[in-house]
């Protein structure tokens, strides 16, 4: 028997199908299952299981959030949790974000949410931030906006072209990959944001000498620093929270930004 799926699974799903760029018949042999039952599907006329739901968000790719979201517009309850990182069952969590964090030290390091917003940071990134305008600094954080607003820490970055359309570019991939509107709205509101006049407009790429990776160049304390920035994120997440969380680490480009670390005072 045939049943109607509620409105939206088979267009959600045909959605995530074209995002992905692989034809129902691919995405059937990958998931075992038809052609047909797709095509089924994306046009409302079976109404697909809970499993095959997850089985085939599995295999497009569907991030943790949206797969809630398929779910409930097939009619069934959310798969994975949302727990604040401050709900006392992730205490684990938060403990060894902290030591990792403790540990990096004096090199900077932070945790950010799908969002960019700064959940937690070390005594490194604080010290960078001498000058950011308080409105930037009052909770919530958010990194991109710090970065890049003119009252941020823009003015300092001498390559700032260069790492604003490195950051500009990270967060269009990820609007690429995943629905967001709150991430929508962040890009547009930074992309928006003027060039301050002061701002560097040095190249870390130019010269004779071109560096292991585009690093983020910016002037502290007299001295101009040089950071790779490298980003980790958790395997097999089962939490919502935890598929959004990503932990941002700056490396030293340079012998010269290493020695500088370590004679700066941490906050």
């Amino acid at each position: 028997m045939t049943t109607t799926a509620p409105p939206g699974v088979g267009a959600l799903l045909r959605e995530w199908r074209d995002r992905r760029r692989i034809s129902q018949l691919e995405l059937a042999l990958r998931a075992d299952s038809s052609a047909r039952h797709i095509s089924f599907i994306e046009t409302g006329r079976s109404r697909p299981s809970q499993e095959m739901v997850l089985r085939l968000a599995d295999h497009l790719d569907v991030p943790v959030r949206e797969r809630n979201a398929l779910l409930i517009a097939a009619g069934y309850a959310p798969h994975y949790p949302e727990r604040a990182v401050g709900d006392p069952s992730m205490s684990a969590l938060r403990e060894g974000m902290e030591r990792l964090l403790t540990g990096y030290e004096p090199y900077p390091a932070l945790v950010l949410d799908g969002t960019y917003e700064v959940l937690a940071a070390n005594r490194g990134i604080q010290a960078l931030l001498e000058g950011v305008a308080d409105h930037l600094l009052t909770p919530p954080l958010n990194a991109m906006r710090i970065t890049l607003h003119p009252d941020g820490l823009a003015p300092r970055i001498r390559n700032l072209p260069e790492w604003r359309g490195h950051l500009l570019d990270q967060m269009d991939r990820q609007l690429a990959l995943m629905r967001s509107s709150p991430l929508r709205e962040l890009y547009d509101e930074v992309a928006g944001y003027p060039l301050p006049e002061s701002g560097g407009r040095e190249s870390a790429t130019g010269g004779g000498h071109a560096p292991f990776a585009l690093p983020m160049m910016i002037e502290h304390g007299g001295r101009v620093l040089s950071f790779i920035s490298t980003i980790a994120t958790f395997n097999t997440p089962m939490d919502v929270t935890v598929s959004e969380l990503a932990i941002e680490t700056f490396l030293p480009a340079d012998p010269e930004t290493a020695a500088a670390l370590k004679g700066i005072t941490l906050p």
